[in-house]
């Protein structure tokens, strides 16, 4: 039952691991930063429109 519980518990780090390291390496965050980017650039154009 040990062996079992030890075993499971390296296979959840690795899983874990695993999905962290793929949700860092998606690029979804340069998407938030290129809207961020985008968002203040029509902001400074609606100021000066204005």
């Amino acid at each position: 039952m040990e062996k079992w519980m030890v075993v499971t518990g390296i296979w959840s780090m690795c899983a874990l691991c695993a999905v962290f390291f793929i949700r860092g390496a998606s690029c979804s965050a340069a998407k938030r930063v290129e809207a961020a980017r985008v968002d203040v650039r029509s902001e400074g154009s609606a100021k000066s429109a204005s």
